[in-house]
Parts: C-alpha cells; sequence; structure tokens
C-alpha cells in the first residue's frame, strides 16, 4: 500500500499537469474547488494523518498544509493572470473609438393624427364648446336607435358596422355621445365629441375599418340653420389659415333634419380631379344639420322649445386635406420615414 509520503508527490504531480492544460479562467476555478474544496483530496490526506504513527503526524501535517498552500498560490497566481488577459482581448473587441460624435438621440412625437385631433379641439374649445368623450363600445340604442335609425336602415346591417354581441356595437361615429349627454345634461348644450370610430368597409386609398372623427352638438334656444352654416365656416377658416373654398350639397342623415354635406375643394389636384377626391374635384369632410326633433324627444328635450344642430367630420380626411397625403393607409403602417416628417 502507497505511504503518505507518495501520496503527496502523486498529489502534486497530477495538479501540476492538470494546472499547466487549464486555459480559461473557469478551468482554473474548478481546480481550486477540485484540489481543496471540502471533498478534495487535501482535505483526505489531512484525515489519512489518523493512520500513520503518532511520532511522524507533525512532520505530515506540516506537508500537508504546504502543498496546500502551495496549491492555492498556484491557482490565485494562475487565475489572475488569465483574468487580466481575458480583460484585455474584451477591451480589444469591444474598443470604442471615444472621439467619434455621439449617435443623435430623437424624440418621439406625436402622430399626426393626434396633433391634428388636438388643433381642431382647441379651435372647438375656443368657439365655446366644451369636450366630452363616450365609449366605443356601445348599445345598439345609443349608436343607432336613439339617434332615430329606424330598425330597417341599412347602417344596422352588419355589412357596415361590427357587432359583439345582439346588443353591443363598436360604435360607427362620435353621435353616440349625443345620446349620452342628452341623457344627464339638460340644454344649453354646447360640446364636442372626438373619438374613434368603426366600420366594416373595404380599406382603400379613402377609407379604413376604424377611423377618427369629432361630433359637433350644439342645443338651445332659437338656433338657426344660419348658426350652423357660420359655425362651420368659422371653424374650416381657422383650421386650414386661408381662404378656403366649401361647398354644401344637401344630404339625408337619420338624426338631422335638413341635413347637409360640406366639401372642400381637393388641394391635391386644386380641383382638376384626382383619384383622392375620385376625380370629382372635392373632399367630402363633414356631414352636419339640424338636430331632428325625434332626436331631442327620445333625450327628453322638448323641440317645441328648444333646436340645435350637430356635425361629424372625419380626422383623417382632413390631415390628408391639409398635408396633400394621398393614402389614408399611412396613418396606420407605423412607417416611421412617413410619421418623421409630422415631428
Amino acid at each position: 500500500m502507497a505511504s503518505l509520503q507518495d501520496l503527496i508527490a502523486q498529489l502534486r504531480s497530477d495538479f501540476m499537469s492538470e494546472l499547466k492544460e487549464a486555459s480559461h479562467s473557469k478551468d482554473f476555478e474548478s481546480l481550486k474547488v477540485k484540489y481543496l474544496g471540502k471533498k478534495g483530496p487535501i482535505q483526505a490526506l489531512m484525515l489519512e494523518l489518523k493512520n500513520c504513527p503518532s511520532q511522524e503526524r507533525p512532520h505530515l501535517g506540516k506537508v500537508i498544509n504546504d502543498i496546500k498552500e502551495e496549491f492555492v498560490l498556484h491557482c490565485e497566481r494562475s487565475l489572475e493572470r488569465c483574468k487580466a488577459q481575458e480583460l484585455d482581448e474584451r477591451l480589444k473587441q469591444e474598443w470604442i473609438d471615444v472621439t467619434l460624435p455621439g449617435r443623435r438621440i430623437r424624440k418621439g412625437a406625436l402622430h399626426p393624427i393626434t396633433q391634428a385631433l388636438n388643433h381642431a379641439i382647441e379651435i372647438f374649445v375656443s368657439m365655446g364648446f366644451s369636450v366630452q368623450l363616450g365609449p366605443d363600445v356601445d348599445t345598439e340604442y345609443n349608436n343607432f336607435g336613439g339617434l332615430n335609425f329606424p330598425p330597417d336602415h341599412p347602417a344596422r346591417d352588419m355589412l357596415d358596422t361590427f357587432y359583439l354581441s345582439p346588443e353591443l356595437l363598436l360604435r360607427t361615429h362620435t353621435s353616440n355621445v349625443q345620446v349620452h349627454t342628452m341623457r344627464y345634461h339638460k340644454p344649453p348644450i354646447r360640446i364636442i365629441a372626438p373619438g374613434r370610430c368603426f366600420r366594416n368597409e373595404d380599406i382603400s386609398a379613402r377609407s379604413h375599418v376604424f377611423f377618427h372623427q369629432i361630433e359637433g352638438f350644439y342645443i338651445d334656444r332659437h338656433v338657426t340653420f344660419a348658426d350652423l352654416l357660420a359655425t362651420m365656416d368659422e371653424f374650416l377658416a381657422k383650421l386650414l389659415g386661408k381662404k378656403v373654398h366649401t361647398r354644401y350639397r344637401p344630404s339625408y342623415f337619420p338624426f338631422v333634419e335638413p341635413g347637409l354635406e360640406v366639401d372642400v375643394r381637393c388641394i391635391s389636384c386644386n380641383g382638376d380631379g384626382c383619384r383622392i377626391c375620385k376625380h370629382t374635384g372635392w373632399l367630402e369632410v363633414l356631414g352636419a344639420g339640424m338636430v331632428h326633433p325625434n332626436v331631442l324627444r327620445m333625450g327628453h328635450i322638448d323641440p317645441e322649445e328648444y333646436s340645435g344642430f350637430a356635425w361629424g367630420m372625419g380626422i383623417e380626411r382632413l390631415t390628408m386635406l391639409l398635408n396633400d397625403i394621398k393614402d389614408i393607409r399611412l396613418f396606420t403602417e407605423n412607417d416611421t420615414r412617413f410619421l418623421t416628417q409630422f415631428s
């Protein structure tokens, strides 16, 4: 059986052999744990001392402690040297030229639709209107029934409306705010209702399945059709900041009587006709009219005492008009080349 001296000599030989083969900092850490850990060979040698003659134990114990310190010194020096080499190599790979100019930090900006919406709201607020918000998901009554839509009206059909259940739907216009407002407020009422709308339409250069709208609603005594026209002209003049060419056409909406469409001459083609205006020379920006007496009655307002007008406008169309944008789909494609032009 090999003596303790022979075991110590063999242990030193094995350690030095593995030390020469180690090349990474993790190798030296593993080597330290292997030989100097609680279950390592050094600890095993200390346990073997009890089997040695008592007169040899002091000498052999000193030899074991010396070899332990030798192994510790080898591991620490090798580990320190290896980590320094690895750091140098890492610094070479991650070298940065500090004389280069820094990267420019780009600031975020509001979406062009948000900018246009905020601008329109500011104009109407300056004209004395307050802002009211309504739910995107609403009942069929608030979206249709309370606005004098008959049961067989085409807008109630699934081809135009996203129904979530027989009674719930994604609102097709912000006119639902009218119903909510009349339920909790009495005249005079002078509000605008900005928000998102949803319609089940084909996506094209001029239309999308969701868009933004501002609904206006004004109820008071002695409100006339002339007040409606004056309000529209004042708003469009402030919005466009220049002389605008408008056209008023009679139209039908269940919740107003009489109803009209407000068109603005297409600035993309200056009225000559293009794909944006469907070669008509005009862009439809507003639907408006005097509030239907039935709507007032369903809102518990006496149409013999009060009258008013309402309108709704698409923000995307106004933004296209102001910035000569030819495709409404650009607003939802998240192309930074397009969006940064409005920052």
